[in-house]
């Protein structure tokens, strides 16, 4: 078994990203150092959402994050602003499985958990005013951004 695979991980953080509150964990798709990797796969709970996709850009009005949460409805998903200018995006998908006498389940495949992505915000960010939508499976949280006021430049007459 190689050990080269758990040094790198698939998801898109970046540690020298100041804004990005991501940790990068070499060892977390170690199989070896991952206690649930020995648990029988019934007893191993789907965290495929605990990977949320965000994308984040920033426009001259604003910064726009997009996160992928499909089959989740806007009630189960939270964006917040913490103290310290962090913007918090979370939400939790639960399992719909019900048994039936007459149904067999063939294959669960579909996730189930917790996700929760946190960024702290830049000093221009307009926290009174975020605004979130969902449409489609894709959560759009809005920052406006304050307007840059270029400092006045005052031309001083020179004395001879």
């Amino acid at each position: 078994m190689s050990l080269i695979p758990c040094f790198f991980s698939t998801r898109r953080s970046n540690v020298f990203d100041p804004l990005s509150l991501d940790i990068w964990d070499p060892f977390e798709r170690c199989p070896f150092l991952n206690t649930v990797a020995h648990l029988p796969s019934s007893a191993r709970e789907t965290t495929a959402i605990a990977d949320a996709r965000v994308d984040w850009k920033e426009t001259p009005e604003a910064h726009v994050f997009k996160v992928d949460v499909p089959g989740l409805k806007k009630e189960e998903v939270k964006v917040e602003v913490e103290d310290g200018r962090v913007l918090q995006i979370s939400g939790e998908r639960s399992r719909e499985l019900q048994e039936d006498k007459n149904e067999k389940w063939h294959r669960v495949e579909r996730s189930k958990g917790r996700f929760l992505r946190r960024f702290r915000l830049p000093e221009n960010a307009k926290l009174g005013e975020v605004k979130a939508a969902m449409e489609d499976g894709v959560l759009t949280v809005t920052v406006p951004k304050e307007e840059v006021k270029k400092p006045a430049v005052k031309a001083i007459d020179i004395s001879a």
